[in-house]
């Protein structure tokens, strides 16, 4: 999860320390992740779907109160045949009691998942720091603000939920949905980890034949992940014919420049006219959605709870005033269309 810079669309594979880690290799706290993260597409084979005509995922909420209440307003919106699941990093900026306990309300009432923040917050430990397994091309300044948030975050965990805040690691990892003819699988990092960054906007060309593998090890149609923090979405060949990722980058924070809304992802049997971008398979549309929250409103409740020079008013304040340096066209790949 990094802060407000977005670095150029490159090849950074070789960079990445989350793929792979030895067992008996060190944690480094923010760079690399427990082997706990770890698992494999396969487990989207035995994973049961949640069936719906139209699927809302969403990572990345990081505390937003405001993207919250306009997520549930889009998904009464939608009608009595919509689910939405939270795919992880739902708290970050709640560190204020109150907020924390609303975003936790606004999980409860929905299919969530656990990110590396939800693992870490449940952690007794320190070893991991954030959990977020930032690869090299992220600032150890970046990450050293991270590992800190997540330190005054987790008192707010306790604060708020008490022994109830071990529960936040028994969260799932991952998820499986049925849209119309197409299955979802649903992750917060990667295929292979909870904090994996396979799915980035950085590395995603270069993992292209590893990652059109991954749609026929886990016999799913569709990925759907957030984590990174810059959403990206294109298709891949696959044996069973194609196969589309989309990661939405994050849901409480803009994602493209001089924007103010977050990101969303929306598979249907049904489009929406408010799409910024979509693919269709099989009839159903895989398409990113602007969440319109108040965005003044939620600038002045950060800073009242992360003043200038606090960790996360340093990495993140000046995108969440001015959204990062990405546009749209980078973040749309092969398959998909702009709107």
């Amino acid at each position: 999860m990094p802060g407000d810079h977005a670095p150029d669309v490159v090849d950074r594979t070789p960079a990445l320390r989350d793929a792979e880690p030895s067992v008996d290799a060190p944690i480094v706290p923010g760079r690399t992740c427990p082997i706990s993260y770890r698992y494999g597409p396969r487990v989207f084979r035995t994973t049961p779907p949640l069936r719906t005509d139209t699927l809302f995922v969403v990572g990345g909420l990081y505390g937003n109160v405001f993207a919250a209440d306009a997520i549930e307003a889009m998904l009464d919106a939608e009608g009595r045949n919509a689910r939405l699941v939270l795919n992880g990093d739902h708290h970050w900026f709640d560190a204020d009691p109150a907020d924390f306990a609303r975003i936790d309300a606004f999980a409860a009432r929905h299919v969530a998942l656990r990110g590396n923040v939800e693992t870490e917050l449940a952690a007794d430990a320190d070893a991991a720091g954030c959990g977020c397994g930032y690869p090299d091309w992220v600032a150890d300044a970046d990450v050293d603000r991270s590992n800190e948030i997540i330190r005054r975050l987790r008192g707010s965990a306790r604060d708020v939920l008490g022994p109830r805040a071990a529960a936040l690691g028994a969260l799932p990892m991952f998820a499986t949905a049925q849209v119309g003819e197409l299955r979802v699988g649903v992750v917060h990092g990667d295929c292979w980890s909870l904090a994996g960054w396979r799915f980035a906007q950085e590395t995603l060309e270069r993992e292209a034949r590893a990652i059109g593998a991954a749609f026929d090890e886990a016999g799913v149609d569709v990925f759907a992940s957030s984590h990174t923090c810059l959403p990206v979405a294109r298709a891949f060949t696959t044996g069973a014919g194609a196969g589309w990722l989309i990661n939405n980058g994050a849901a409480g924070m803009p994602n493209f420049a001089g924007t103010r809304y977050g990101l969303a992802t929306r598979i249907s049997v049904r489009p929406s006219s408010a799409a910024i971008y979509r693919a269709v398979g099989r009839g159903v549309s895989i398409e990113a959605v602007p969440i319109r929250f108040d965005a003044d409103a939620w600038r002045r409740r950060f800073e009242s709870t992360w003043p200038a020079g606090s960790p996360a008013s340093i990495s993140y304040a000046r995108r969440i005033s001015q959204g990062p340096d990405f546009r749209p066209e980078q973040a749309v790949r092969a398959g998909f269309a702009m709107l």
